[in-house]
């Protein structure tokens, strides 16, 4: 069984037991989250698709940890202008094992 599910502006395909890396949410190490904007859920053959959410599904998760991604580096460079400009970007994320899928 998995679902897709939205959150944070971006799509994530999960099964119970995954453990993913979404936007940050405001939740505390150890509590449960529910993700109620499902856009599909699978069982098998049985295939439910929301125009655009299915009705009654959710999924359920708890939060592992916060932390910070690894550095991205942004330069912004013209040439033969003597412009350069170096910026470095690390993105907060919540890691989340999905517990249950309920269509």
């Amino acid at each position: 069984m998995y679902a897709v599910i939205t959150t944070g502006g971006k799509q994530y395909r999960v099964s119970e037991g995954d453990v993913l890396r979404v936007e940050r949410l405001a939740a505390q190490e150890g509590a449960s989250v529910d993700f109620d904007q499902v856009l599909l859920v699978a069982d098998g053959e049985d295939v439910k698709v929301g125009t655009p959410c299915v009705e009654g599904a959710k999924v359920t998760g708890t939060v592992r940890a916060h932390g910070r991604a690894r550095k991205i580096d942004v330069i912004k460079f013209k040439r033969r202008k003597h412009h350069m400009k170096r910026q470095g970007h690390r993105q907060w994320f919540t890691e989340v094992q999905i517990t249950s899928i309920e269509a």
